[in-house]
């Protein structure tokens, strides 16, 4: 058993402290403004649910499912699992939640999710995303609506310069068919330089395959058939429709005949905005369509498309996170005073500002804390202030100072909120 002298957080995990807090309040607040404008509403699905939801759609053979899953049964013997992803979240709430009759609907997310690998620079085993999810609409223009509104949440987190969006289709049903046989017939001509999890892969998931980090996999991938090769007419109308909508709004991409998802129940457009400002070449937002899904999980034939981004990672993005609200310090001096300023500093809170009133110490060492803290102004009252009904402001930043009467106080410090 772990001594409790060695407490530490559990491997991939750890304390957000206020500065780094900041920083994802900062792109979590952003996103959200952002897709409200497109008529995103945030919800909140439960951070675990029935092993099931995932087990179902992320695919009994995953690396997720079989690797990566914090899975436990809970006291009633139900098995459960802390959620990997929140896609599958969302539409076991759509079906639960009897939300067909609304299509369609748009949510957005935010929040942590939980996978069982090697922790690295911007991916932890306990990290945090948002997303949005438009459900209900089968046209090629509601993928176009999400990567613009992912486009725009990157532009106003002043990200979107150092991204790329990549993007392919994976067609419809019968397209993928086509090439999953083909993809079949090429991986079996080449199983003995093959991964062990990519020959399991061959007789399940064969796109997935597509996906291997492995160096010997990528290799036999390089000359792998293209998907593109076996879109049927309908699949490619669909994803012209979509790279046509892109070039109308003035968004740039980079086809990437490489890129797919592996489930089945994803289908025609794929995209990635993919960076190398920190360091190789990583993800920081990702999505697609996935008309089979809520079918797969026992809801109506509904068509979803959406996306995900990792918040520490656009957050390593944006760089310094945002300042700190600057406060301004209470200084009483004498015990009237210090009665009085318990008083005064919910005066001031209630007109809106940030009000750090230290309750011992004398001048010097009150002042000096107004100084670590990087207060704005102090308000310095003692028995003289009280006597004339007023307090001496100074502003932190010039030195100058002031004497305001006590019923003004609100209206002067106004500059300072």
């Amino acid at each position: 058993m772990t001594k409790m002298a060695s407490l530490q957080p559990i491997r991939g995990t750890h304390d957000l402290l206020p500065d780094e807090m900041r920083a994802h309040r900062h792109v979590v607040g952003t996103a959200r403004r952002i897709v409200e404008l497109y008529g995103y509403e945030e919800i909140a699905t439960p951070i675990f649910e029935f092993s099931q939801v995932f087990q179902r759609t992320l695919g009994e053979a995953s690396d997720i499912v079989t690797k990566e899953m914090y899975s436990f049964a809970d006291k009633g013997g139900d098995l459960i699992t802390l959620r990997p992803e929140n896609t599958a979240g969302v539409a076991r709430c759509f079906i639960s939640e009897g939300l067909a009759q609304q299509v369609p609907v748009r949510f957005f997310y935010a929040g942590p999710m939980f996978r069982h690998e090697r922790p690295q620079k911007g991916r932890q085993r306990q990290f945090h995303q948002i997303g949005v999810e438009l459900i209900g609409l089968a046209q090629p223009e509601a993928d176009v609506e999400v990567i613009a509104a992912g486009v725009r949440v990157l532009d106003a987190l002043g990200v979107l310069g150092k991204t790329v969006l990549e993007i392919n289709t994976l067609g419809d049903h019968e397209s993928r068919e086509s090439y999953r046989q083909a993809l079949v017939a090429y991986f079996g001509e080449h199983t003995a330089g093959l991964s062990e999890d990519s020959r399991t892969r061959l007789s399940r998931n064969p796109l997935r395959i597509l996906d291997s980090k492995d160096e010997g996999d990528r290799r036999i991938v390089a000359d792998a058939p293209l998907f593109a090769d076996y879109l049927n007419p309908a699949s490619v109308a669909f994803f012209d429709r979509v790279t046509a909508g892109l070039e109308t709004l003035g968004i740039a991409f980079a086809p990437n005949p490489r890129l797919v998802r592996g489930l089945d129940y994803y289908s025609h457009t794929a995209f990635e905005f993919t960076t190398t400002a920190l360091g190789a070449q990583g993800t920081v937002l990702a999505g697609g369509r996935y008309d089979g899904l809520i079918k797969m999980m026992g809801g109506s034939d509904t068509p979803g498309v959406g996306w995900a981004a990792g918040v520490e990672r656009l957050a390593m993005l944006c760089g310094t996170a945002p300042a700190a609200r600057r406060p301004v310090a209470l200084v009483p001096v004498g015990a009237a005073a210090e009665a009085e300023a318990v008083k005064l500093a919910e005066r001031l809170r209630a007109s809106g500002l940030r009000v750090d009133l230290a309750y011992s110490g004398n001048l010097g060492r009150r002042m000096k804390r107004a100084n670590r803290i990087a207060a704005s102004a102090s308000i310095l009252i003692g028995d003289d202030e009280l006597s004339r009904g007023a307090a001496t402001v100074r502003n932190m930043d010039s030195g100058t100072q002031e004497e305001v009467a006590l019923p003004s106080l609100e209206e002067f410090l106004a500059q300072y909120r």
